[in-house]
């Protein structure tokens, strides 16, 4: 303390700085966890965006034409084959085109919905619909190590990623 200086104001002084700093500190606090709270949210919006391009179809199935398709060949990032309907309005085709990836194969036959206006078929039943929400097990997956790391949310991001591992295990075995 210097000597002309009352005591008052050296013990306001160390006060000051630290209200300072704290301040700063919780600025920097509230930044992180919004910015790492708004990415974690957006991956999460992408993941179900992603999904719900083909789960809407499988899950609202009222009004939409059911049946199943015998897939006879498979090129070019499809496959093909003749639509036999199961349900009430839906009419017989002789192609439809469903996605060729690991969930289909050649010889064999799948129940499927057709998307309204075309000739495309996504998987229906239970398969269908763990298939159509591996995106979002994907950003949970993802956003799990961001409420973490960014949002220090352990417990959180545990959760996410248990649910994104049990989406992801689950669609793997249906399939």
């Amino acid at each position: 303390m210097i000597p002309a200086m009352p005591a008052s104001a050296a013990a306001a002084r160390p006060r000051q700085a630290s209200s300072a700093s704290s301040a700063s500190s919780a600025l920097l606090r509230f930044g992180r966890v919004a910015a790492m709270g708004t990415v974690a949210a957006l991956i999460m919006i992408a993941g179900v965006w992603a999904s719900w391009g083909t789960a809407q179809h499988v899950l609202l199935t009222k009004g939409r034409e059911r049946g199943t398709v015998e897939v006879t060949r498979c090129g070019g990032g499809t496959c093909s084959g003749p639509y036999s309907p199961v349900s009430a309005g839906s009419q017989a085709r002789e192609r439809v085109v469903i996605e060729d990836s690991v969930a289909v194969a050649k010889g064999r036959t799948y129940s499927v919905v057709l998307k309204p206006g075309s000739g495309e078929a996504v998987r229906s039943g239970p398969a269908g619909i763990l298939y159509a929400w591996v995106p979002l097990g994907g950003a949970l997956l993802l956003a799990s190590v961001v409420v973490a790391g960014g949002l220090r949310r352990t417990r959180v991001a545990w959760g996410m990623a248990g649910a994104g591992v049990a989406l992801l295990t689950g669609a793997f075995f249906a399939v």
